[in-house]
């Protein structure tokens, strides 16, 4: 029984109130925050139709949430992770099919009046009603999240979906995962109307008596989708052409080799779950919703007991950890904040800026000069505007942020600031510099927090006058997108700063990790012998193109010489030297990186780097050899070229937690995923570890030490596994 089925064991999930022969249905799971699909839920539903079925003074049925900002979540993850078969979880899917048939099949309508997310297994109940309403609160979305735990909808989601509304969108949602919001979702037909949270039930019971009085007809499917297209004046080509395309067999044929060939393209198959939702929304509709259903229980039956979801599912698990950690002792309270100190207005201090100012705090933001203020606040700007041009925020809501954020050429302001961010150049004695202006301008207790990538925080802390309020938050660059903050205590840090640095990082919207101080923290030291080691692959004769394709079809999204490029090459040498001063040759770079930066090859930024740039094309540079002092090219085996910079990163990540550097492997394996891309699918650094078993890396660590040299000397703690037999995880 899962945790969520024995809270809701004693106490109903599903109230049930006639009002006025509406049969309101309100899901409310026990001790929850969030609706989820459990067992002991389903049973309830069950009973709850035939009760309803029997009772002649219900006309019809509307699904409500009780909870303030949330349909149903989806379904209860814990029940999956019980799971020991696949033909287990074959039988809870079919099982879930049969029950949302029944929904649909009832003889009385139904209306699911949705507030909040609907997800996932809450959607797919939502497709089984007659009729489904939607409020235009920001919190209510729309999706179908399931290939992002490495399943697929199993409750229906593959049939009914491309029927409702069209097998192009359909695919779109179910493919990528993603979520869409009450306007979009009216617009593709996926709910029939959008209306005010206020009036949300009373719109729905009225509906509900329309229906059932027959006075209300609802339009769905390809009729709805054709009636839209031929609404407008002139009529909506685009729709309508996509309509020809879907609805014949030669047309369809183009759509499923097309989804087919971008899933590969952008998984490279190594996530099993987006095509197998392709082969069950494929059977459907070519061969009949009975097959379809069928098909669709069978391959969601393999996807939970698969490597990849289970790897999915745990690192859904450590981040909803993450979300009630407070990276300090247990009633350590953090601080109000309500105002940030910005020092630094350029692409990432504007990053912060936005993502502050986003999540409603105000920002004062200082630079060096006006040129340097003007580009901050364009910057931030610009972010939301895009969002405004995708509808995802109002003109009025943007003015409203905005308005949060101010800048200035000295510390003006930052009397108020309740915690200040630097984002100033990777220079101790610059930090220190600014360490101190700051405390000079700032009220006491004021939290100081450096940006640094790699300089120790207790080397900056020396300026302190107060320095146990002094930490790191280390964001990762661009800050809009990238979802990892990495905090930086040192043992001066006060817990109160901690719990305080980790709630603005939360209430920014990222994942955050607190790790302890030392060169690099975790994120860049694993980075750097990752990207040292592609170095040595260039200097031994490696393509850059061939060495970026290897990592890439490892899973990394980028290969590490285009990462190069992107972090900047100059920016690159300066950790590099830094790592090669605290961890002796284990960390040396190969020769010849200072000769690109005083070539001016800086990376993407400057047009020029391993690559150039021309616009959104890239093009390896053979200039880039000679400068490197690099011999012919040759072609290298791409697997070992992706271990040997893999392992380095696996191996430097046990270096961390043997030191204490890291709390714990889960912490290790969400930095590495979030901060710096590893491949979600094999879980992270210490469950890929396990997975292969630390005495395999142990052995070809060792056989590449002998060959290469002391950089891949194994870590301490990954012999100690590797002897004992034992894993990072119990």
């Amino acid at each position: 029984m899962s945790a969520a089925d024995k809270q809701g064991a004693s106490q109903a999930i599903y109230r049930v109130a006639n009002e006025g022969g509406v049969a309101v249905v309100t899901i409310d799971l026990p001790g929850e925050p969030v609706n989820k699909l459990t067992r002991q839920g389903a049973a309830e539903l069950e009973r709850l139709l035939d009760d309803v079925a029997r009772d002649a003074s219900v006309r019809a049925i509307v699904f409500v949430s009780g909870k303030p900002d949330n349909f149903i979540a989806g379904a209860d993850i814990d029940m999956l992770n019980a799971v020991t078969s696949a033909a287990e979880a074959q039988e809870l899917a079919a099982g879930g099919q049969v029950q949302l048939a029944r929904l649909e099949a009832s003889g009385k309508p139904v209306v699911a009046a949705i507030n909040g997310a609907a997800l996932g297994g809450g959607l797919e109940t939502a497709l089984a009603c007659h009729y489904r309403i939607a409020t235009d609160d920001p919190k209510t979305v729309l999706g179908q999240p399931e290939v992002q735990l490495g399943l697929l909808p199993g409750a229906g989601g593959t049939q009914r979906l491309p029927r409702l509304i069209g097998l192009t969108d359909a695919l779109d949602l179910i493919l990528t995962g993603k979520n869409v919001r009450p306007a979009k979702a009216k617009k593709l037909g996926l709910v029939d109307e959008v209306v005010p949270k206020s009036v949300l039930l009373a719109i729905a019971k009225q509906r509900a008596l329309e229906l059932a009085d027959g006075k209300l007809k609802p339009v769905h499917g390809v009729r709805a989708r054709l009636s839209r297209a031929m609404a407008k004046t002139p009529p909506d080509a685009a729709l309508l052409a996509q309509l020809a395309l879907e609805e014949t067999p030669v047309g369809r044929q183009v759509i499923w080799r097309k989804a087919r060939s971008g899933v590969m393209a952008k998984t490279g198959g190594h996530y099993p779950a987006p095509l197998a939702a392709l082969d069950a929304i494929h059977e459907g509709l070519e061969h009949g919703q009975e097959r379809g259903y069928k098909k669709e229980a069978e391959l969601f039956g393999q996807l939970v007991v698969s490597d990849v979801s289970r790897r999915l599912r745990e690192i859904f698990f450590a981040t909803n950890a993450l979300k009630k950690d407070t990276g300090t002792g247990a009633g350590v309270k953090p601080r109000q904040v309500k105002k940030l100190g910005l020092l630094g207005g350029g692409l990432m201090g504007g990053g912060i800026a936005y993502v502050s100012a986003d999540n409603g705090y105000a920002v004062r933001v200082k630079d060096k000069d006006d040129d340097g203020v003007a580009r901050g606040l364009s910057y931030v700007r610009g972010l939301f505007d895009e969002r405004v041009k995708k509808k995802s925020l109002t003109r009025l809501e943007e003015n409203q942020k905005l308005a949060l954020v101010t800048a200035g050429t000295d510390y003006a302001g930052f009397g108020t600031v309740d915690l200040v961010i630097e984002a100033v150049f990777e220079d101790l004695e610059l930090k220190r510099r600014v360490l101190r202006e700051t405390e000079a301008a700032t009220k006491p207790g004021t939290i100081f927090a450096s940006n640094t990538s790699s300089l120790p925080i207790t080397q900056i802390q020396e300026a302190s006058s107060r320095p146990e309020s002094v930490i790191g938050m280390h964001y990762f660059s661009p800050v809009h997108k990238m979802p990892l903050l990495e905090i930086i205590t040192t043992p001066k840090t006060s817990p109160e700063t901690i719990a305080t640095a980790v709630a603005v990082g939360k209430r920014q919207g990222k994942t955050v990790i607190v790790v302890n101080d030392g060169v690099g923290f975790y994120t860049s030291r694993i980075l750097a012998p990752y990207v040292n080691e592609a170095a040595f692959l260039l200097a031994e004769g490696a393509k850059i193109e061939d060495l970026d394709k290897a990592l890439v079809e490892f899973g990394f999204p980028v290969g590490p010489i285009k990462l190069l490029d992107e972090v900047g090459i100059d920016v690159g040498a300066k950790v590099a030297k830094i790592m090669h001063h605290a961890f002796g040759e284990r960390l040396a770079s190969p020769p010849g990186m200072e000769a690109l930066v005083k070539d001016g090859r800086l990376g993407k930024k400057a047009k020029k780097g391993f690559y150039t740039y021309d616009g959104k094309r890239s093009e390896p540079d053979a200039k880039v050899y000679a400068l490197l002092g690099a011999g012919p090219r040759k072609t290298l085996d791409k697997r070992e070229m992706a271990e040997r910079c893999a392992l380095q990163m696996v191996n430097e990540a046990a270096h961390c937690l043997g030191e204490g550097i890291l709390r714990s492997p889960r912490d290790g394996d969400i930095g590495a995923i979030f901060g710096l891309g590893f491949p979600p699918f094999l879980g992270g650094p210490f469950r890929y570890a396990d997975a292969v078993g630390a005495g395999e890396i142990v052995r070809k660590l060792e056989a590449w030490q002998q060959a290469h040299g002391a950089r891949f000397a194994p870590a301490p703690l990954l012999v100690e596994k590797s002897r004992t037999g034992k894993k990072f995880y119990s």
